[in-house]
């Protein structure tokens, strides 16, 4: 009996050393979507009062009218558009510095190197305080522009580093080949450089989009009368928060996993055909 038992724990024991890592993953992973599961139920919630804390009762009510709170659509409306255009500022001025950095030589490269990487290490609330300070001094009116000048200015430096990552590991012997066979400057970028280095513009978009619809405390300094989703959203929690925020939380998530879905399909897909 005692072989069978120490038998029987000692593969208990190997069994579990070889889906440590599986097991540890799928932890992580779940704990990291607890917060999205709680908000997809309660988005299923029909709360008594203003909180939407505690569960009642299901209702498809908040899926059925999404807008039904007075601001919340507009609010969300104003951060898209916020979060489109810095990722479009911040993509095409995130990339022409990347390639200046990897691609050229220039006075004080290494001081701007540096530089590059100091929104990412400042506490929001002083870059917030900082540029509040700076509009305040020029005479700015406190609205969409300001917000919109410092998302870009926050978002940059996510965007320069991704895409500097991938200009560096690009092999020159490419565009090299490319001019060898006669292409000019306009078509070995559009054809050979832009393809090679897509990926990792798109990875700095993509973060650029998040970061800027996500912000709360520097978009909160300079935002004057101007109210965003996330500042909706604090603001709601004051006096209750509505269901409508888990449907629109809810949305989000699921858009963001079909793009993730949607990438890898097509990855696999262009991996089948080059096999």
């Amino acid at each position: 009996m005692d072989t069978r038992r120490s038998r029987k724990s000692g593969t208990s024991v190997n069994w579990l050393k070889r889906h440590l890592v599986v097991i540890a993953g799928l932890l992580t992973l779940g704990y990291l979507l607890l917060p999205n599961i709680v908000v997809t139920v309660f988005s299923f919630n029909q709360p008594k009062g203003r909180f939407n804390y505690e569960w009642q009762k299901f209702s498809t009510d908040a899926w059925t009218d999404p807008c039904g709170v007075a601001d919340l659509c507009g609010s969300l409306t104003l951060s898209l558009q916020l979060a489109a255009w810095a990722t479009l500022g911040a993509t095409v001025l995130g990339t022409l510095i990347a390639f200046a950095l990897v691609r050229y030589r220039f006075r004080a490269r290494g001081a701007v190197n540096s530089l590059i990487f100091l929104p990412m290490a400042m506490p929001e609330v002083v870059m917030a305080a900082s540029l509040l300070t700076l509009f305040l001094n020029l005479g700015a009116q406190l609205g969409f522009w300001t917000i919109l000048i410092a998302h870009i200015m926050f978002c940059l430096s996510f965007v320069v580093v991704a895409v500097k990552a991938r200009v560096m590991s690009m092999d020159p012997r490419l565009e090299e080949a490319a001019r060898d066979l006669y292409a000019g400057p306009v078509q070995t970028f559009v054809r050979v450089t832009l393809p090679i280095a897509a990926p990792g513009i798109a990875a700095g978009a993509l973060l650029a989009f998040a970061l800027s619809f996500d912000d709360f405390i520097i978009t909160n300094f300079n935002a004057g009368a101007t109210v965003t989703f996330p500042m909706f959203v604090w603001g709601s929690a004051q006096r209750g928060t509505p269901v409508q925020i888990n449907v629109i939380g809810t949305a989000m998530f699921l858009v963001a996993v079909l793009f993730v879905v949607a990438g890898m399909v097509i990855g696999n897909r262009r991996k089948r055909q080059k096999a």
